[in-house]
């Protein structure tokens, strides 16, 4: 077997706060709603992300995306008051670390 495309998952506990925050980060609205409670962003290749109203276990995940332009995508996030320490060296690469409003940690890795 071999598994082709991933799709992500992060538990909150306030959707519309939470559609909000990706929305920002995505710069866009949610691709799919696919059931009550559910958000769904789409990426290149067949993968994507899913934000998921859980309130009993929200904030306890961690999702990884790459960016592109971490510079430029630090750059955007700050100016649209997305709090983040800026670009450091990580794993190789470099990484911006930020946090969703439950607390579930995005970590975008680029150079």
């Amino acid at each position: 077997m071999t598994f082709t495309h991933v799709l992500a998952g992060a538990l909150v506990s306030d959707l519309s706060a939470a559609e909000t925050w990706y929305t920002t980060l995505f710069e866009r609205a949610p691709d799919a709603r696919p059931m009550e409670g559910l958000l769904q962003w789409h990426l290149p290749g067949g993968s994507g992300v899913q934000v998921y109203r859980d309130p009993d276990r929200a904030g306890r995940g961690s999702l990884v995306l790459h960016a592109d332009d971490l510079d430029a995508a630090a750059a955007r996030l700050s100016e649209a008051s997305v709090r983040h320490e800026g670009p450091e060296p990580g794993g190789g690469a470099r990484i911006l670390r930020l946090s969703d409003p439950d607390g579930n940690a995005v970590v975008l890795t680029g150079t």
